[in-house]
């Protein structure tokens, strides 16, 4: 990837763009330091999808989201009749 200043990108845009399409993610910096990347559009679309998993892909997928906390149950945790007010 390569970076361009972002004075270089602004009277630039069009060789950046161009690049960007033909070579991949550009890194556009600002006062030397990475503001942001220009990507192609299938690329972004791409990394959309990847980021947000269907419930299918969720359902079908080796491990999990997230560890769940589950209380176990027992004796303690159970309500007598007629306790519910």
């Amino acid at each position: 990837m390569k970076s361009w200043p972002v004075q270089d990108a602004k009277a630039r845009f069009s060789e950046l763009l161009e690049t960007c399409l033909k070579e991949g993610p550009q890194i556009v910096s600002k006062r030397g330091a990475d503001a942001a990347v220009l990507v192609p559009l299938k690329e972004w679309e791409r990394l959309q999808r990847s980021a947000k998993p269907t419930l299918k892909d969720l359902l079908l997928a080796d491990e999990a989201r997230v560890d769940l906390d589950l209380l176990g149950r027992g004796r303690l945790r159970r309500r007598e009749p007629g306790e519910l007010v």
